[in-house]
């Protein structure tokens, strides 16, 4: 039973789990992915952790704790190596294996449970019959983000990085596993084209970048990748997991970019970078899991998912980035909301990608690890933070919580390009502070969105819709 609203970000402020591979184990819906730190440096500073929700509550997360530390990997005995993005797969023997890439080798390592969110053990790497490891044999092309789906007792293993301009990098990859979940049965072939290879294909715009996750949707296999753009998320579909793939468009970007349905298809709505995810059927319903970044860089990155509709037909088409994703409707209009929900981050100069000291972005205070809550910095003039959607009945005015040297106003729209239906003036200071302001809104479905006009840098803690 449902016992609270779920959100974008679904895990706390204070979590950044990126490269999300969901998986519906028993009545429970478990998160898989690498371990960024706030304020982080690199990608993937963490060890394994995993989250967890209720198949029908899934705004009521739990931590699963820490399911596998850098330092469990023989290669990796001090540490010094990142664990890179995971998946993990069931076993013929109803054992739960996780597969991964250290971030300075070109292997593949296994570790093994026997259940979902237990303490994994290294088991060993993927290897041919001769015991060459793979990623080390004469041609084979360096392994990366493993994505793994076993059927009966073949494990079928999709890899692969190709950054454009490195022909080296030839596009993503299937080895085909045996019944030991390490040894190879069939070796490496190519299934999806890297950029410097997809000239004249079906990929060409939406090449194989990496990121590569399979799933199975009736008798149709989908492959899910990180395209050459990076932010977008793609997929390929067929009907063996062997091939032969056929593009099929864009499941979500994390720039809004392509949606035309509240902005120009080609009008970026947040700050976008690399993107990392896969789909899931919870209950009658598939979602696709991607990631956000916060903190104006590329390594404090959040977990976020969107319902998708899949057509009689097969394809999906592109969704929206909401506030909402996994509530299954709107939130409720009423009530205060954290600002670190806002899925759209702009201001009047368009940018895809993060970076620059002008653009608004999600921070906390503290350091990784503090449970604190996140809230909106940087917020200079002309800057837009927008929230959808909301179920809303009889709202009468909004609050707003501020902080910072900023002497302007900020004004509340339901679009982002239309009229201004309230404003706030937010007066200079170092500690959150209330301002409010009458909205009448008409009963519905709406967004929100807030932009400040004015001199200084403001910080936005939270909002309040407040009902008769």
């Amino acid at each position: 039973m449902k016992t609270r609203q779920a959100f974008n970000p679904y895990l706390p402020s204070w979590e950044y789990i990126p490269d999300g591979e969901p998986y519906v184990f028993g009545d429970r819906v478990y998160i898989y992915g690498s371990h960024d730190f706030y304020n982080g440096y690199v990608f993937c500073m963490g060890d394994y952790v995993c989250w967890s929700a209720p198949i029908d509550d899934l705004g009521n997360w739990r931590y699963e704790g820490v399911i596998y530390p850098k330092t469990a990997d023989p290669l990796n005995p001090e540490g010094k190596m990142c664990l890179y993005a995971p998946d993990v797969t069931v076993g013929s023997d109803g054992r739960y294996y996780l597969y991964y890439v250290l971030d300075k080798v070109s292997v593949v390592s296994v570790a093994v449970c026997d259940t979902p969110a237990g303490e994994y053990q290294f088991y060993g790497y993927v290897h041919y019959e001769d015991g060459t490891r793979l990623g080390e044999r004469e041609g084979d092309e360096p392994q990366f983000d493993p994505g793994v789906m076993t059927e009966g007792d073949i494990t079928y293993l999709y890899t692969g990085f190709c950054g454009r301009g490195d022909k080296s990098r030839t596009g993503a990859m299937l080895t085909v596993l045996g019944p030991d979940m390490l040894t190879i049965k069939e070796a490496p072939v190519f299934v999806v084209p890297g950029s410097e290879y997809s000239a004249g294909t079906q990929f060409e715009g939406h090449a194989f970048f990496e990121a590569p996750s399979i799933r199975k949707v009736g008798d149709t296999y989908y492959f899910i990748y990180s395209s050459e753009v990076m932010h977008e998320l793609c997929y390929a579909t067929a009907k063996n997991p062997r091939g032969d793939f056929k593009y099929g468009g864009v499941l979500v970007s994390n720039t809004d970019l392509h949606i035309d349905t509240y902005k120009p298809a080609d009008m970026p709505a947040a700050y976008g970078a690399n993107n990392h995810g896969s789909m899931v059927q919870i209950g009658d319903d598939w979602y696709i899991f991607y990631h956000r970044h916060t903190n104006g860089t590329w390594y404090s990155r959040q977990g976020c998912a969107e319902k998708l509709e899949i057509l009689a037909d097969g394809s999906i088409p592109q969704v929206e980035i909401t506030s909402c994703g996994l509530n299954g409707g709107p939130l409720e209009g009423k009530g205060e909301y954290p600002a670190y929900l806002a899925c759209h981050l702009f201001t009047d100069k368009p940018a895809i990608y993060l970076g620059g000291d002008k653009y608004p972005k999600v921070m906390q205070d503290g350091r990784d690890g503090d449970e604190e809550n996140g809230y909106i910095g940087n917020i200079q003039n002309n800057a837009t933070m927008g929230f959808k959607y909301f179920e809303c009945k009889g709202v009468k005015r909004i609050r707003i919580w501020t902080r910072g040297y900023a002497g302007g106003t900020m004004e509340v729209r339901t679009a982002w390009d239309g009229p201004v239906l309230a404003s706030m003036h937010i007066p200079y200071s170092n500690v959150w502070e209330e301002q409010s302001a009458p909205l009448e809104l008409p009963d519905g479905v709406h967004a929100l969105y807030l932009t400040y006009k004015g001199p200084g840098t403001a910080y936005l803690k939270s909002f309040e819709l407040c009902v008769e």
